[in-house]
């Protein structure tokens, strides 16, 4: 029996040959918003896994829209620079599809890199100032973000749409727009974080309608044979936030406005989420967004064994699964999920030789 796992997924111009995707895995490595050597080596490596498709990490639109000091930007001509050099390199030895991650962080920038703790940094202790639907800090302690005016609301879509644009002549084939984990556009929509008496605050309709604009404005400018999806999260796991059936009432709109992926994830909104983990416990989400909306899914989280990932296929509870710690732990997941599944993958000729015993056939 063939595996569904590893046939081909077509979205738009650009054809998967596998339903693999390597999830956007911050670095926090960057200089000043630019890619480094440390970006060619780990894209690289990834590069030859044999998936479907490699999603870049988490890119600032602007500088002060990005995570920590080390995370990438798209916002200046150096940034382009920078990113294409690597993407030059990548291609150089892979033919992988590639797409990239845009977002803003909003109250949630200005942080620590992990290792360092993570926590919020003021303008004052080396951080920035950040903005926010409201002024309203993601938790206890953190700066107090400022609450986008009009003329801030028109500058982030500005910085999407160029951002959009440097994407497409650094050499990408896909964006995918951040709309998930508590950054900016996430903010907007949840009445958790979003408490705006104007046209972008109050109901569903308002609190869609920033990361509507915003998709609305990528789409117009990013190339129409070029796929562009959107990660989401699907709950915030707190009781009065974001949840699933707001969910699907959004994916139905960005359908409308020519989505072509839903990357389906959840949580990290606030502090005193639930979440219950479990292998697999976000796939249903990507199930129901699916089914109802008529987009495309990715399913993530905790999907580490190759029977799994093969049966959320199958099963059409979603059209890709994307991996992001599993490809750190094992960066030849596909070559050995397709060994499982006996399967075949794309891998460098000089890599061929490597099978052990008992492996036949692994290598298209």
């Amino acid at each position: 029996m063939t595996s569904q796992l590893f046939t081909p997924f077509p979205l738009r111009s650009v054809t998967l040959p596998n339903r693999i995707v390597v999830s956007p895995m911050c670095q926090y490595s960057a200089v000043d918003g630019n890619a480094t050597d440390w970006h060619a080596m780990h894209l690289g490596t990834l590069a030859m896994s044999g998936a479907g498709m490699l999603i870049v990490e988490a890119t600032g639109v602007e500088l002060a829209g990005r995570i920590s000091a080390g995370c990438l930007a798209l916002a200046s001509d150096e940034n382009e620079a920078a990113m294409a050099r690597v993407i030059r390199q990548v291609r150089q030895y892979s033919k992988m599809p590639l797409a990239i991650q845009l977002g803003h962080a909003g109250r949630k920038a200005s942080s620590q890199v992990p290792w360092l703790g993570g926590k919020s940094l003021m303008p004052t202790a080396g951080g920035w100032v950040t903005v926010a639907p409201s002024a309203v800090p993601h938790q206890t302690g953190d700066q107090v973000p400022q609450a986008l005016d009009a003329a801030g609301i028109a500058r982030v879509t500005a910085a999407f749409v160029s951002a959009a644009q440097r994407a497409d002549r650094a050499g990408f084939d896909a964006v995918e727009l951040h709309m998930a984990h508590g950054y900016l556009l996430h903010q907007f929509l949840t009445p958790l974080a979003n408490q705006r008496t104007d046209e972008y605050g109050g109901s569903l309709e308002n609190r869609m309608r920033l990361p509507l604009e915003v998709f609305a404005a990528v789409r117009a400018v990013w190339p129409t044979e070029k796929p562009l999806g959107v990660r989401l999260s699907a709950t915030d796991w707190v009781e009065g936030g974001w949840d699933i059936e707001q969910s699907v009432v959004l994916a139905q709109a960005l359908k409308r406005l020519g989505c072509d992926w839903i990357d389906t994830s959840s949580g990290a909104q606030l502090p005193q989420q639930q979440v219950p983990l479990a292998p697999g416990f976000q796939v249903p989400f990507a199930e129901r967004i699916r089914l109802d909306a008529g987009v495309p899914t990715m399913a993530v989280g905790m999907i580490t064994e190759p029977q799994q990932a093969e049966d959320i296929i199958a099963k059409g509870q979603a059209d890709m699964v994307a991996i992001a710690r599993g490809f750190l732990w094992n960066p030849r997941w596909p070559w050995h999920a397709a060994a499982v599944l006996g399967a075949q993958v794309d891998a460098p000729s000089q890599y061929h030789r490597c099978l052990p015993v008992g492996v036949q056939r692994l290598f298209g």
